[in-house]
């Protein structure tokens, strides 16, 4: 007899054979939680290196704190959304995917490529987040 094991969807532990959806849920949103945070505090301390790319692309020093604020609550509402509230989560990755939408239209408007695969990974783990979350 097949019988599903634990709660399912009623937010328990995943139903029997979907382990590896699962995994990859958890897998995808905790690499894409450490990256966004990981960003969003190299915006904050001003590294070197966001500093110029932000200059090359026109993006003022300003804004600096506002898209570090961005980035950081996108990777809590995905930390949240791991924790338990999914939609949260789903919401929170649709926002990253919007915001680096955003980041390679700079690059693409500033004619910046030398660097655009930073934005661009960014966006795929985003993306990636999204469709687990959504999906999972």
């Amino acid at each position: 007899m097949d019988v599903a094991v634990g709660a399912g969807e009623a937010g328990g532990t995943p139903l029997e054979g979907s382990e590896p959806v699962y995994t990859a849920y958890v897998t995808v949103t905790v690499v894409a939680i450490v990256a966004h945070a990981g960003i969003a505090v190299a915006d904050l301390l001003r590294a070197p290196f966001v500093l110029a790319n932000s200059a090359e692309v026109g993006v003022p020093a300003s804004w600096l704190p506002w898209l570090a604020g961005l980035k950081g609550a996108g990777a809590a509402g995905l930390l949240v959304g791991l924790l338990g509230v999914r939609p949260l989560g789903v919401a929170a990755a649709a926002g990253l995917v919007l915001f680096f939408v955003g980041a390679v239209a700079a690059h693409l408007r500033a004619r910046v490529f030398h660097n655009i695969a930073f934005p661009l990974g960014y966006l795929a783990l985003g993306t990636a987040a999204l469709v687990v979350g959504a999906t999972a």
